[in-house]
């Protein structure tokens, strides 16, 4: 179920005198910092007392120093850092009543009978054990001396909230795991650059990656960075010879110019009868059979390592404020729940059916039921297998060919983002595997405007576009005007373009909007139309994550954390302004990742009495030792009120207390290589876009529509939608998930925010 937010005199009425435990278990995983810092300030939002539990299950068993109150400032500064602050340690003791009796001993000497536990499904089971032993622990320590009945009775039911923190992302029931993001977003960026060398002398790589039971993070990463091949434990190679097909594949891509062969392997990997496919088997089966100059990159720990990604700060931070909500919510004897991510929305799930059904993928991967192993990985699991597929080939297959194919014509329109490269080729691969031609526009709508603009794109005209940012094809802004369609109708049937592709943001859904409208006026638009949303802005109506907005928010992430390493040395506010035009969502989710104290938003307006409100705050913290301010301004929040503005008002009213400079991000955001994150989804709406090109060849339709991710659903509107789904100025969505957080993002940015 979707979770929605209760007032804290609401919530906090529900369980004035509980008492939190929070620890990490297992192994570290990114993003663990910021749950623990969500969660410790979320209790105290609601007046609870909070304890954290330092080295995991060991610090429970010991007690003492390892159990510490929390406070507001104890979790300042770790929202960027990676690992876990407050330890994590394999407790063997824990596993023994023995040492479950001396942790429940530990708990109620503080009155603890709530925990959130931020581990994997082994630690989270061991939690489980814990609550359904707790009654006759209890009991046990009373018969002894140890514990008096009236702290006994006062405390007769232990409740558990879990967060699966696991870069492998192999949890059932949701859709991805604490550090499972950024640990794709170090595998790719190791891939990028080894594709660099690898094509330098022409060498093969063999990659091995994390993922003992579970092959997402070698999936997503081989398609993120275009990899040749990848062999997963969800599917191990078909044929008893798979090593000759694989040698196939690979020499053909160096017949048609390919530099470079990448092989990513997961570390489970094995073939259909159990034997281990190591990454070593490997180099020495290409040395054997190709004569391929191989090296092998084993990732190992690098990839739990380092700064979170945007994604996994943000979505730490709401699973663990949102897991101390439902504590709160908990009636006695409720089982163990744990805190989860379907689509853009955090979920409440429950955990044993949820460890089972792990439990159960594992056991079909070892009795070899792999087609039910990958079914129960999910959607977006199932999408990329299947591009990945096509895209590793070094030409189109001839089977599946559609019996009408469609000549498509593709452009990018709006703003460069990252990922519209991506999108493209896996969109005209993808087109030519099914027996499509396709037709690159250059530079948008206004291409069609101007002579020489269009071309056929092939399978390898494509090659090596996944990693890159920015557009081959050229972008424009262009809208066209009504004296714009005669000549853009004229140029479609000249070049017998009977499909439509538009890769890109608002402008771009504005131009395929004019062309729906005008169908009975130019029967050169009667073709199937479709837009595809590519934007970092995130401003698209019909879908809840747009290409390009995950390398944007990252991109603003890394900029910002330096910009705070500047302040904090010299007692400094920043005011950051970002791009996102008449949408908040940029501000609103750097704030998040980054720990701003305040955010403007076009959404919710500006006015003299919040900045004077804002003056206040600062002064008041700097008074107290506060060393940083950091504000975030969406570009258009208001129009009178601007960063300069801002920036000289809390200037002009500091006392002396701090100076105030301003940065405005600018052109910074559109740039750089895609996200994995980007990379993937742009590959999934290509994938799906294609399926509803040939679907509308095959059945002679002509419909105009638009694609999105909505609850990690892939979705198509039509087009006459798309006016009721934009706000009346056409500038932004009328309805954004990402609102319903922003009472996190104030709770959390500073203590006893309404």
């Amino acid at each position: 179920m979707a979770l929605s937010p209760l007032p804290a005199q609401d919530l906090a009425a529900k369980k004035p005198f509980a008492r939190i435990g929070i620890l990490t278990s297992g192994g570290d995983a990114q993003g663990m910092n910021a749950a623990v810092r969500a969660a410790i300030r979320a209790a105290l939002y609601y007046k609870l007392d909070i304890y954290a539990i330092y080295e995991g299950y060991m610090g429970m068993v010991h007690g003492g120093d390892y159990i510490r109150r929390m406070t507001w400032e104890t979790v300042g500064g770790i929202l960027h850092k990676g690992g876990t602050v407050i330890g994590t340690a394999r407790s063997a003791e824990f596993r023994t009543r023995e040492g479950r009796l001396s942790a429940a001993k530990n708990l109620l000497e503080h009155e603890i009978d709530h925990l959130i536990i931020i581990g994997g499904d082994g630690s989270l089971t061991g939690a489980n054990l814990f609550r359904q032993e707790w009654t006759g622990l209890l009991d046990e320590l009373v018969a002894n001396g140890q514990l008096t009945r009236e702290l006994a009775d006062r405390h007769p039911t232990l409740y558990i909230a879990g967060m699966v923190g696991s870069i492998d992302n192999d949890m059932a029931g949701t859709e991805t795991t604490i550090g499972a993001d950024t640990a794709l977003h170090r595998i790719t960026e190791a891939l990028d650059a080894l594709t660099s060398t690898a094509a330098s002398h022409q060498r093969a790589f063999v990659v091995e990656v994390m993922g003992r039971r579970c092959g997402y993070l070698a999936l997503m990463a081989a398609l993120a960075s275009g990899a040749d091949w990848v062999i997963i434990p969800e599917n191990p190679p078909s044929e008893d010879n798979w090593e000759d097909r694989m040698c196939e594949i690979l020499a053909e891509g160096r017949q048609v110019g390919r530099r470079d062969s990448i092989v990513v392997v997961a570390e489970g990997a094995q073939d259909r009868h159990g034997k281990p496919i190591t990454s070593q088997y490997i180099k020495t089966v290409l040395e054997d059979k190709l004569g391929e100059d191989t090296r092998i990159t084993i990732l190992g720990h690098v990839q739990r390592g380092g700064t979170p990604s945007a994604y996994d700060r943000n979505m730490s931070t709401i699973l663990g404020f949102r897991a101390v909500e439902e504590l709160l919510r908990c009636a006695e004897g409720e089982p163990a729940f744990f805190m989860g991510v379907q689509g853009s929305r955090v979920v409440k799930l429950p955990l044993m059916e949820n460890v089972a059904l792990t439990h159960y993928i594992g056991d079909c991967l070892s009795q070899g039921r792999f087609r039910e192993a990958m079914d129960l990985r999910g959607k977006e699991f199932a999408d990329a297998f299947r591009v990945l597929k096509t895209m590793v080939r070094a030409h189109p297959s001839t089977n599946g060919k559609v019996k009408k194919p469609l000549r498509i014509g593709i452009l990018n329109a709006g703003g460069p983002a990252p990922g519209m490269n991506a999108t493209v080729r896996a969109s005209v691969r993808m087109a030519i595997e099914q027996g499509h031609s396709v037709m690159g526009i250059r530079y948008g709508f206004r291409g069609l405007l101007e002579e020489g603009n269009i071309r056929e794109l092939g399978w390898m005209s494509v090659n090596g576009w996944a990693p890159v940012g920015g557009s081959e094809l050229g972008t424009s802004r262009k809208e066209p005007e009504k004296h714009d369609l005669y000549r853009i109708a004229r140029v479609l049937e000249e070049n017998n373009i009977n499909a439509l592709m538009m890769v890109g943001g608002l402008a771009g859904y504005r131009a395929c909007y004019s062309l729906y409208k005008e169908r009975d006026n130019f029967d050169a638009f009667n073709i199937p139309i479709l837009c595809v949303p590519v934007s970092i802005d995130n401003n698209l109506p019909g879908t809840d994550i747009a290409v390009g907005s995950d390398t944007a928010l990252n991109n603003i992430m890394s900029a910002v954390d330096k910009i705070k390493q500047s302040a904090v040395a010299s007692s400094r506010c920043f005011v950051v302004e970002v791009m996102g035009r008449h949408c908040g969502y940029l501000a609103a989710m750097s704030a998040l990742a980054t720990g701003a104290e305040r955010v403007y938003l076009p959404e919710e307006g500006l006015s003299l009495a919040d900045l004077s409100r804002d003056v206040d705050m600062l002064l008041n913290g700097f008074q107290h030792g506060k060393r940083l301010g950091l504000l975030i301004r969406s570009e258009h929040a208001h129009p009178t009120y601007t960063t300069d503005f801002v920036a000289r008002v809390l200037d002009a009213e500091s006392k002396g207390l701090y100076s105030v400079r301003q940065a405005v991000l600018g052109h910074l955001q559109q740039g750089g290589d895609p996200t994995p994150a980007d990379r993937v989804l742009a590959s999934r709406f290509a994938a799906h876009a294609i399926d509803w090109f040939s679907n509308q060849g095959k059945e002679d339709l002509r419909q105009h529509a638009f694609i999105g991710l909505q609850h990690n659903e892939i979705l198509f509107n039509e087009m006459d939608r798309m006016s009721r789904l934009l706000n009346k100025d056409n500038t932004h969505p009328r309805d954004q998930w990402w609102e319903e957080l922003l009472p996190i993002i104030k709770v959390l940015a500073l203590p006893g925010v309404p």
